[in-house]
Formats: structure tokens, sequence, C-alpha cells
């Protein structure tokens, strides 16, 4: 049977709204189903109200103890909140005010009643911050990110703006899973409507805050002097209003490919899975907009965001949907070399899963190389302090700081990024892929992959529990092993797995923490055929240690 990936979704792909709703209220979770417990993720909460995982009670208690955090850790400014198009984000925001209200918590919501994109409120979170020492912000994003249409997420942001680290998470979920086994006493709520009338309960206005900031951090004039067509296409994500504001505050000629907004996401293209993702770095997801450019849409640069914003897809006329490691090497040339307030001593950062031509990008610019586990949490003191100036990770996200150094974003931001691609268009005279093809003229071309490989509950806690020297091997795919990583070489943080790396080629394993996989990244710079050599050593090494 044919794949249906790519093609429109049809009505048996759609979530039951109506189910998925009443689910929210009526299902409570089963504790002794881990699966069904307040879980932090390197994004939050995800779940699912029809498996139990993200219903009233998960927000319930979640929401309290990231009260009991907040106090517990001196914050007594507002909490700006913001969600993004899912089904569940509404009742999930809904719950949160609820318990916002009835601890007395200054609360800030969308003054335009809208969908809040994740770098906005990042944004919103410093910009009230700057410049002060007490009475501090922090924020909460409702978002599931690019994940299908019947889940929900719930994230915290504290002070610095960004996701919060594994022991702020930590302390909230257990506090929230302690709630849920006491039957939330000890959760304090008011009735919606009381919430939404309460004193402490106001509105902002996250769009202006962040659209009319924008100068700040890219060259909107040469964007709009070089007339670079832009295609933005916000996948029916908490963006949508935001690119027809900054085409008509910008003056840019810049189209909202697809303003449609759908908690069924009926209009989209099956993921690689044969499942509704808006995952904008799939071609699969991205293929209506890619076949928009093919049959000859007037954009330079066509773009696309996921649900909550935080991640960027490219695509350029000449190459189609880039590689989203492909784009960070040749956002990170462009923008050491064109923004001339930026430290001279600052890094460039990446997660060790991201391409090592972003190594030899660095190498050449001259600067140090960052290398962190995955998840954008650890750029975040780096983007604050200025000693890092941008941050990039191998799923399409990213952020970097504003032209004067300061800091822009400490969370991912595919507008962000999107425009980017625009400015290097308008600066250079060049398509972001003309630029990727010159690298590769340099440092070579590699070849990247991410596959999945079967394993036991057991065999993943051992591999996130590995040390160095359990790997006995000396080669990997003919090339001498130069490096066996279980920690990540730019800040000494565990990976939770494994990276080896030779001269030319490297892979890292992962344990999957909601399937029974491991991932495996791998790339070579000798082509396909000995990425499958690695692919193939790098399973049969994992599976001798972790058996």
């Amino acid at each position: 049977m044919a794949s249906r990936a790519g093609t429109v979704a049809l009505p048996q792909d759609l979530v039951d709204l109506t189910a998925l709703m009443d689910a929210y209220y009526d299902l409570s979770p089963d504790l002794n189903d881990p699966a069904q417990r307040v879980v932090f993720g390197t994004s939050g909460h995800r779940g699912s109200s029809l498996k139990s995982s993200f219903n009233e009670a998960h927000i319930l208690a979640i929401t309290q103890a990231i009260i009991e955090y907040r106090a517990g850790q001196g914050i007594t400014g507002p909490l700006f909140m913001g969600k993004d198009t899912h089904a569940l984000s509404e009742p999930a925001q809904n719950t949160a005010l609820e318990v916002l209200a009835g601890n007395g918590v200054q609360v800030l919501i969308d003054a335009r009643h809208g969908f809040t994109p994740t770098p906005a409120l990042s944004h919103a979170i410093l910009t009230y911050n700057a410049g002060r020492t007490e009475g501090l912000a922090d924020g909460i994003v409702i978002t599931p990110s690019h994940n299908p249409p019947a889940d929900g997420g719930f994230k915290y942001n504290p002070s610095h703006g960004g996701p919060a680290d594994s022991d702020a998470t930590g302390t909230i979920a257990n506090r929230a899973n302690e709630l849920l086994e006491n039957a939330l006493r000890g959760v304090r709520r008011v009735p919606l409507n009381d919430a939404l009338s309460a004193d402490t309960t106001d509105k902002f206005d996250f769009l202006s805050s962040y659209v009319d900031d924008l100068p700040s951090v890219l060259d909107l004039d040469a964007i709009r002097a070089a007339g670079v067509r832009i295609g933005a296409d916000p996948m029916g994500g908490a963006s949508v209003d935001y690119w027809g504001e900054i085409g008509e505050r910008h003056h840019l000629d810049l189209s909202v490919v697809n303003p449609t907004v759908d908690p069924q996401w009926a209009f989209m293209t099956l993921d690689w899975d044969e499942k509704i993702r808006m995952d904008c770095s799939s071609p699969y997801a991205m293929a209506s907009l890619i076949s928009k450019l093919s049959a000859g849409a007037p954009y330079d640069i066509a773009t696309g965001n996921d649900a909550d914003a935080d991640r960027h897809g490219i695509i350029t006329p000449d190459a189609g949907l880039m590689n989203p490691n492909h784009y960070l090497a040749v956002s990170i040339q462009y923008l050491y070399t064109h923004r001339s307030q930026w430290p001279a001593t600052a890094s460039v950062g990446k997660t060790l899963v991201s391409s090592s031509i972003i190594d030899r990008v660095a190498a050449d610019l001259g600067r140090q190389l960052v290398e962190v586990p995955v998840g954008f949490k650890w750029f975040v003191p780096g983007l604050l302090s200025g000693e890092g100036v941008f941050g990039g990770e191998e799923s399409a996200g990213a952020s970097f700081v504003k032209k004067d150094g300061s800091v822009w974003t400490t969370d991912k931001d595919g507008i962000l990024l999107a425009l980017l691609a625009s400015e290097i268009t308008a600066v250079t005279g060049k398509s972001p892929s003309v630029h990727y093809g010159e690298l590769t003229a340099r440092f070579g071309s590699p070849s990247y992959a991410r596959i999945d490989a079967a394993a036991t509950r057991e065999q993943k806690a051992a591999l996130g529990n590995l040390a160095a020297d359990d790997v006995t091997a000396n080669t990997l795919a003919g090339e001498t092993i130069t490096a066996k990583l279980t920690k990540a070489p730019g800040n000494g943080a565990a990976i939770g797995g494994l990276k080896v790396t030779t001269e030319n080629a490297w892979f890292a394993a992962r344990p999957s923490g909601t399937e029974d996989v491991y991932k495996i990244y791998a790339e070579s710079f000798k082509g396909p055929e000995h990425l499958a050599q690695v692919q193939a050593e790098a399973k049969a090494l994992v599976d001798g240690v972790i058996s």
C-alpha cells in the first residue's frame, strides 16, 4: 500500500474535537501508569487528554506547583502566559488562570485574545525584566510545539526567559504528582469568570512588543530595499497574526500563504508516518508550500513555522526545503561576518547532534565552538551574558542576540530565523541554499540521518547511564575513534547517552523518553555508503554495551 506521506489529510485522519474536549474534563490520570503522571521533557509536560496524560487534573497540579516554585525562588513579578492553536491549549489556559487567580498571582495574557508564539513570550519576559533586580517576571507557554492536534503541552519559562532547567522542572513535576496523589488537596482555584475579572488578571500586547522590536535584531531595511518577496506559512499556528503585522508594520513584500487556523489541521499534508504534525523541517509536512514554489509562486524566500513558532523551515526556489543543519551552518557563517557589534570572542553554540559542518565553519571563523546536550535550555546562559551570541539545534530551533549584542530571546525563535533567510538574500544577493553549496565546496558535504533502534526500558536506562570507559571499541567504520563522550564538551553536562567521533564521521545514541527505542544520530563526510556503515556499526556497538 502506497504511503500517504505528503498528501492532504483525509477525514479519518482528523481528531474528534468533542471527544478531545470531553476527555480533558472527564478523564483522570491513573497514577500507577507512568505515562499518565506529570513528566517534564526538554519542552515541558506533553500528552493527550484522550490518553489521560494531559487533562484538567494535570494542569491544576502543574500550575499550583509552578506557583509554589516561583514563590520559593523569590519571583514576585507578573507571570506572562500565552497559548498556541492546539485545541487543548484554550482549556488549559482557562484552568491555569483559575489557579493563578486563586493564589493571587498577577498574570498577563494576550491583549487581543489571540495566540502567542513562544519567542514572543520569551521576549516579553526579558523586556520586562531588563534593568530589574527584584519583582522579576516569568512565564508559562501552553503548547506541544509541532506535535499532532490531539496533543497538549505546558511549559514553564523562569525569569531568564528560556526553558526551565532540570532542577526546576524536576521540582515542579514532583510537587505536581504529589498534589495529584493527594486528590488535588492544596490546589487553590476560583471559578473562571472570577479569574477573568480578578484584579490580578491583566492583558499584554505580545504582538506589538515583539514585532515593533524586530529592527533591533534584523536588517529589515535591507530586506525592504532589496524587495525580497516573502511567502510565510504559519501552518495554522500561533504566528498567524504576527506575519501579517510584520509585513504591514515594516513595509515588506510579504504574503501570508495560509492564514487558516483549524484545531483539526485538516489542511495539513501528512508527515512521514502519515500523522498530522506541524513539523516545518519535514518535506512531507511542508509539501503544500513546497509545491507552491515548484508551481511558480512568486517568492524569493518561503518559510514555515510550527504551532508555537519556535521552529523554522526555509524554502528557496533553487533548492526547495533546506535541511535544518544546512541552514544553521549558513546562518552562523553569515551572522558572524555581518554583525560588527557582536563581541569578537563570542562563541558558537550547537547541540552535540547537530552537523559537524558547523564545527568546520566555526573553526574557519576563528570562533570557539560550545557543544551542549540536546535541549535549548543549555544556550540560555550564553545568550543572556552575550558570551554565546547564537545557539542552534538540529531540530530547526535557534535564536541569536540583537545587533548590539544584547539579548533578544532565550527560547527558540522560528520567526527570527525565517526572517534571517530574507536578510541573507537581500544583503548578499544569494539564497541561503546557494551559500550552503559554497560551504560544502570548502568544507565537504556531509551525509546526515537519524534512525531508531529497538530497546527495552532497562536497555534505555543503561544507555542513559553509560560511562565512556564502557566503550572498548577503537575504530568506527574504518576510522580510528577520536573521542567517546558521555558528557558534552561545551559545558560538561551529561548527554544522557553516548557520542563517538572519528576524523570524518560521528554518531550519537540517546534513549527515547516516550517509546521503546533509542535514537541514533549519525553523520559522515565520506558519503551515504559510509554513513550507512557508521549507522550499522553504531547500533552493534551500542547494543553490545547495553545488552
